[in-house]
């Protein structure tokens, strides 16, 4: 069910991004959303792992650099990716004391997974292999890839709303004030509705990694009780990443209640567990 929603949530939000080239360019602005989005998508497609890697000043995990986390990490990961059918990723470490980890990469063959220094300081191998087999249920759905797509939509859907409105567009007349309320509408809600659309996808990805640590590890209680630890974490040190790279961690990178749920990249930890128990059951 979390496949269907996330294809039909990709559906809904390239629509909202052709609907909106040609409600402000006619025809034109239909052929710039739909060249928009390929530029965008070809880009973050291959670029996007050498992004966050080098944002958060991601250091190679190897035999020769950083042997003793190689050590201990390696092996965990080459057991999982053998039994998910996939190649060993790459390895990385974060000099960040804050426990939190992510996988990168735009397919199984060039996949990588960096880890923080504070998680491999917070967690057991059993919690650590949880975690590795969370991060490598992103890389076997080739959801890094489904999220970098479902983000440059959503930055060119704002891009087209924000050049409709300042330059107008085929179905705008700027002496109609009717006009004008809607493209400013427009402006407001195109961004808004695309933002929900990206976070609803990325959600969806979330609750389908948990449930593949559970089925590759046959453990689900390793990941709830590493989900505890990450959630408890969080709110004493909590990540400083940037929001473009926030879908990609393990746990939301940042502190919130409320209404900052609803704009949430993750699902609530709580839930998480719960059905991580419920697997378990």
């Amino acid at each position: 069910m979390n496949t269907v929603k996330t294809v039909l949530l990709l559906g809904v939000l390239s629509g909202l991004l052709l609907f909106l080239g040609e409600a402000f360019g006619g025809r034109n602005g239909l052929y710039i959303g739909l060249v928009l989005a390929v530029v965008m998508n070809f880009f973050s497609y291959f670029l996007s792992d050498k992004i966050a890697l080098a944002t958060y000043s991601a250091q190679p995990v190897t035999p020769e650099q950083n042997p003793g986390v190689y050590a201990r990490v390696a092996p965990i990961v080459a057991g999982l990716a053998q039994r998910m059918g996939i190649a060993m990723p790459k390895l990385w470490l974060i000099p960040d004391n804050s426990p939190n980890a992510f996988a990168t990469g735009r397919n199984p063959q060039h996949a990588s997974v960096a880890f923080t220094a504070g998680i491999l300081e917070a967690m057991s191998d059993a919690e650590i292999e949880g975690v590795v087999a969370h991060e490598l249920g992103h890389v076997l759905h080739r959801d890094i890839l489904i999220s970098s797509v479902a983000a440059t939509i959503a930055s060119a859907i704002t891009f087209l709303a924000r050049m409709g409105f300042f330059f107008g567009g085929s179905s705008r007349d700027d002496d109609n004030e009717g006009g004008a309320i809607g493209g400013f509408l427009m402006l407001i809600l195109a961004p808004f509705a695309a933002l929900l659309i990206q976070m609803a996808i990325s959600r969806s990805r979330e609750y389908d990694a948990d449930a593949a640590s559970a089925k590759y590890t046959g453990k689900p209680y390793e990941l709830i009780s590493a989900l505890q630890k990450l959630d408890d974490y969080s709110k004493r040190m909590p990540l400083e990443a940037t929001p473009s790279t926030a879908h990609l961690f393990i746990i939301k990178p940042f502190t919130g209640e409320s209404l900052m749920r609803l704009f949430s990249t993750h699902p609530s930890t709580a839930d998480r567990i719960a059905r991580l128990q419920a697997i378990r059951s």
